[in-house]
C-alpha cells in the first residue's frame, strides 16, 4: 500500500506549514522546501510572497482556487477586514468545524466523513464538505456510522490539539456532536496565515 503521508510531507515542506500531524516530525527535521535545491530558496518577488500566503491558506483547508476566490469574493462583501472575514469565511465550512471540534484528525480526514455521508446538520445528513454551518447548527454523527472505530475513537477523546476546542464551538465528544455558538473571531482561528497577503494577491 503506498504511504499517502509523502505527498502531505512534502507539500508541508514546500509551504513552510505542518500539514498533518504526521508531517510534523518530518517537517521539524527538514524545515525547508523538497528538492537538491530547498535549503537555498528564496522568496524574490513580491509576487511569490503573496502566491505562496494564498498557497498555504488553501492548503489548510484543502480547498480548490476556485473555491478560494468564491470565498474572496464573498468576503469582499462582509463588514471589517476583508483578510479576517476570508479566514471566518473558510473556517465556517463544515468539513474544517468537523476537524476543529476534535472529531477528525486531519483535514482530509474530516472531508471524507463529510463525503461518504457520516455527518448530519441539523438532523439532516450533509454531504458537501462547503457546506457553510451558521450559528446554532447542531452538526452530528449520524447514528448508523457511531460505531465506526475511527468515531469510537473520536469519542474516546478525539483529535483536538491538547484536548481543547475553539471557543466557538460547544462540543460533546461521547455524543459525537457540537453546535457553532457564534462566527468565529480570526484571532480564535488556529490557520497559519497573513490573510493581507492573500488579499493583495486577489487585489492585484
Amino acid at each position: 500500500m503506498p504511504n499517502q503521508s509523502r505527498p502531505k510531507v512534502k507539500k508541508s515542506r514546500a509551504l513552510g506549514i505542518a500539514l498533518t500531524p504526521k508531517a510534523v516530525k518530518y517537517f521539524e527535521a527538514r524545515p525547508y522546501p523538497p528538492g537538491e535545491h530547498g535549503r537555498g530558496r528564496k522568496q524574490n518577488s513580491d509576487y511569490k510572497v503573496r502566491l505562496l500566503e494564498k498557497q498555504r491558506l488553501r492548503a489548510q483547508y484543502d480547498i480548490s482556487e476556485r473555491q478560494m476566490a468564491r470565498a474572496y469574493d464573498r468576503a469582499k462583501k462582509a463588514e471589517g477586514k476583508t483578510g479576517e472575514a476570508l479566514v471566518v469565511e473558510l473556517e465556517r465550512r463544515l468539513d474544517a468545524l468537523v476537524l476543529r471540534s476534535g472529531i477528525a484528525r486531519t483535514i482530509y480526514q474530516a472531508r471524507q466523513m463529510v463525503v461518504h455521508g457520516h455527518i448530519q446538520v441539523n438532523g439532516g445528513k450533509v454531504d458537501k464538505p462547503s457546506f457553510r454551518v451558521r450559528p446554532d447548527d447542531v452538526v452530528m454523527v449520524r447514528e448508523r456510522s457511531r460505531t465506526k472505530p475511527l468515531f469510537e475513537m473520536a469519542r474516546e477523546g478525539g483529535f483536538a490539539a491538547d484536548g481543547e476546542t475553539p471557543r466557538y464551538l460547544q462540543v460533546n465528544l461521547k455524543a459525537l456532536a457540537f453546535r457553532l455558538d457564534r462566527d468565529p473571531n480570526r484571532k480564535e482561528i488556529p490557520v497559519i496565515c497573513d490573510e493581507q497577503l492573500v488579499v493583495e494577491y486577489y487585489a492585484r
